[in-house]
């Protein structure tokens, strides 16, 4: 119990970091979408048929993410942008995790969710919590170097992960908060 205390206080106080830090509010939501679109680029060469599904999709977000893990906490945060595909509307997000198990390590990495229905998007963006396991091994840096990496399937939601650097090796229970952007938005 006190692990998984210091792991969700740990995410409290990183959740005030999960921002993207200095620039105005164009440039980071300029950042953001540089980000999903290079996100998007590779998923696509990595995995074609996600295009398809992507753009058959009701909506798809994609964030960035940084996590540590120290041997038996892991934590994390990020930010990223949801695309209602049905509505045109773009909701920025922010991102924080944290977890118990084991594990080791640095990873920045990146999350494509696929939302097949309008139900799926609309209870993400208002409400934002899942709740899951992972494990991964990574040992990457630039175009150097391997991970594996793995997808989920949510309900109406798929889940990929890309990795795009850090070395580590981790298999952990984690919650995750989602939550709206009041800057960006």
């Amino acid at each position: 119990m006190y692990k998984l205390l210091t792991s969700f206080l740990l995410v409290s106080l990183l959740s005030g970091c999960a921002s993207m830090g200095q620039g105005s509010v164009a440039e980071k939501r300029t950042a953001i979408l540089d980000m999903r679109n290079t996100t998007l680029q590779k998923l696509y060469a990595e995995k074609p048929d996600t295009r398809a599904q992507i753009n058959s999709a009701e909506g798809y977000a994609v964030f960035s993410n940084a996590n540590v893990n120290l041997i038996f906490m892991a934590a994390g945060t990020g930010y990223g942008v949801v695309e209602n595909r049905a509505t045109g509307k773009r909701t920025f997000m922010n991102m924080a995790e944290g977890g118990v198990g084991f594990g080791l390590g640095v990873k920045d990495y990146r999350i494509i969710m696929v939302f097949h229905t309008q139900e799926a998007i609309n209870q993400f963006v208002e409400s934002g919590w899942t709740f899951g396991g992972n494990a991964d091994a990574a040992a990457k840096a630039g175009e150097k170097g391997g991970s594996v990496e793995a997808e989920a399937y949510y309900g109406d939601v798929s889940v990929y992960t890309l990795t795009e650097s850090g070395l580590a090796l981790q298999a952990t229970v984690k919650g995750t908060k989602f939550w709206q952007d009041d800057q960006l938005n």
